[in-house]
């Protein structure tokens, strides 16, 4: 009795291990598939984009396989705090104010922020775009930005929970324009044909305490362990040509900025 007893607790214990094992083998990744061309879904369904493929090179660094989880953009870092996912990897800037609840490896790119609005319109400031209504990305750098700079010169800022419904807007009429990632727009929306009648007419924006210092990974704070293996993949990925193979599938430049 006595041996069966140790043989059923042995087995119970390798059990317990195994299911640990293939728990850490999993990162849960939160991605707003809106994106595009850092995240979207295929016609299958299936998570595609330049995060999504940083995130599985990242992915493959530490041994760990990525299971995407999707989640809409405001919800984001809540989502994070409730443990519903273990790291955000979905173009999240690192900001002054995020990094106060949330911690932030290295930046894996940088790129900036425009204004969109029609071809032929002269954007001379926030003060040029009074009684016109841009649409956002909700709890976007993009909307603090807008919020900021354009709703005091007399713009109405509208918030929206993803980029399509916001491109879908400024094609109807609903808007006037919008404030995008500049890279983000021109994929998703100004080189589409919907989008022929728009252009950048501002240049980069400038604010770094709003902007922040890049796309990074967010993860829960008290994570040095994490923070360290994720900061290491990103140089490796860096460093061996698997971040240059990615970033060309989708871009004509180098998204990483400078160092």
């Amino acid at each position: 009795m006595k041996k069966v007893l140790a043989v059923t607790l042995a087995a119970c214990a390798l059990m317990g291990l195994s299911a640990k094992a293939s728990a850490q083998q999993d990162l849960k990744v939160a991605v707003d598939l809106s994106y595009e061309p850092f995240t979207y879904k295929l016609p299958s369904g299936q998570p595609a984009g330049f995060d999504i493929d940083i995130a599985n090179a990242v992915c493959e660094q530490i041994k760990r396989k990525c299971v995407f989880v999707e989640q809409v953009w405001d919800g984001m870092i809540p989502g994070l705090q409730a443990k519903k996912y273990d790291v955000i990897i979905s173009s999240m800037a690192k900001t002054e104010d995020r990094a106060r609840v949330v911690d932030f490896t290295n930046k894996y790119y940088h790129t900036g922020a425009r204004v969109v609005m029609p071809k032929g319109f002269k954007y001379t400031g926030p003060e040029s775009l009074k009684g016109k209504k841009i649409g956002v990305l909700k709890a976007s750098i993009q909307e603090k930005w807008a919020l900021a700079y354009l709703k005091p010169a007399g713009a109405e800022v509208v918030s929206y929970p993803g980029r399509d419904p916001v491109y879908l807007d400024i094609n109807s009429g609903r808007l006037d324009g919008s404030v995008a990632d500049s890279v983000e727009i021109a994929y998703g929306f100004l080189k589409k044909p919907e989008g022929q009648k728009f252009e950048f007419v501002s240049d980069t924006l400038v604010d770094k305490k709003i902007f922040g210092e890049g796309a990074s990974i967010a993860l829960r704070k008290g994570q040095p362990e994490l923070k360290k293996e994720l900061n290491d993949a990103i140089a490796a990925i860096r460093a061996n040509g698997t971040y240059k193979k990615i970033a060309d599938k989708y871009f004509d430049f180098d998204p990483y900025g400078k160092d």
